[in-house]
């Protein structure tokens, strides 16, 4: 959990502040022609809980931790460290897939709604400094526009990415084959294939609960 999460948590702060400054700038720049500034925080408040968080704090793990474990696992195969297990009469999928997959499961999430605070804190930076928002009025605005079924649909969505991204990265870990350059290779395949899956789940669960609201 400290090597897939906690670890993890400083790029995931910069990211989701990044985004929420970016969005808020963005729709500053938008609605302060239509005289609708009011509606700033919904904007980054929704889109964070939907979108933005779990999606781009997906894309982090994936591109750190993913890797990481494929990499690991990839070489512990190479060296012949998988086999030797299997000799003791140690299951490598209960030593070594378990402890990770629970990992993820736990941590993604936990990372998902540390990144939305942290990205609604950059949004209030933005209106606070640049907008002259009220921060109670800020507060006060993105907590009424955003539902209890805002936060559970990216959290929901968190897990899904949670259980793609380790079910791949394993996998990929698992087969390696070919020595050393077979580990590069397999660990490039697992970030693709982890993002490619991960996005296309993405459109697929929005578009579930766009239809089923």
């Amino acid at each position: 959990m400290v090597f897939i999460g906690v670890r993890a948590a400083p790029m995931v702060a910069l990211t989701a502040f990044s985004v929420g400054v970016t969005l808020a700038m963005q729709a500053a720049h938008s609605l302060q022609s239509l005289g609708a500034e009011m509606y700033i925080p919904d904007l980054v408040m929704i889109t964070l809980l939907r979108e933005m968080g779990p999606v781009l704090i997906a894309v982090i793990v994936i591109g750190r931790s993913g890797s990481a474990v494929a990499a690991e696992l990839g070489t512990m195969k190479v060296s012949e460290e998988i086999e030797a297990l299997e000799v003791m009469a140690i299951n490598p999928v209960q030593y070594l897939v378990v402890p990770r997959f629970l990992a993820m499961l736990v941590m993604l999430p936990a990372l998902t709604i540390f990144g939305n605070y942290i990205g609604i804190l950059g949004g209030w930076a933005v209106c606070r400094f640049a907008l002259d928002f009220n921060t109670a009025g800020y507060v006060m605005r993105a907590l009424e526009s955003a539902d209890t079924w805002d936060l559970y649909s990216g959290m929901i969505k968190s897990v899904v990415f949670a259980w793609i991204v380790i079910t791949i990265a394993c996998n990929a870990g698992l087969n390696v084959e070919g020595g050393a350059e077979g580990v590069g290779q397999s660990t490039t395949a697992s970030v693709v294939q982890a993002l490619l899956a991960m996005l296309v789940t993405n459109a697929v669960l929005t578009g579930i609960f766009f239809f089923s609201a």
